[in-house]
């Protein structure tokens, strides 16, 4: 289920940011884990310096990025899986 692309497409111009293409998967969503990790974290130490409506906000963003870092973390098992790991070498 994998896809290899043999030629990734170039960086659009003005793009800050890029992605390695010879990352695997499992490295990028180890990554994403992490930093998700670090956003919820941030945002659950910005509501304790603000009130009301403000840190509603800050406290809905860490809850949210933890539900995605479960998601991500549910992604990693399955690729951890002997099932996934079959599916990956066919």
């Amino acid at each position: 289920m994998f896809k290899v692309t043999p030629n990734p497409p170039e960086p659009r111009k003005g793009r800050l940011f890029t992605v390695s293409p010879d990352i695997d998967t499992e490295a990028l969503l180890a990554n994403a884990s992490e930093d998700l990790l670090s956003i919820s974290a941030i945002a659950a130490d910005l509501a304790d310096d603000v009130e009301g409506s403000r840190r509603s906000i800050a406290l809905a963003l860490s809850r949210m990025a933890d539900g995605v870092h479960l998601l991500v973390e549910r992604a990693l098992d399955h690729l951890e899986s002997p099932q996934m790991q079959a599916r990956a070498e066919v």
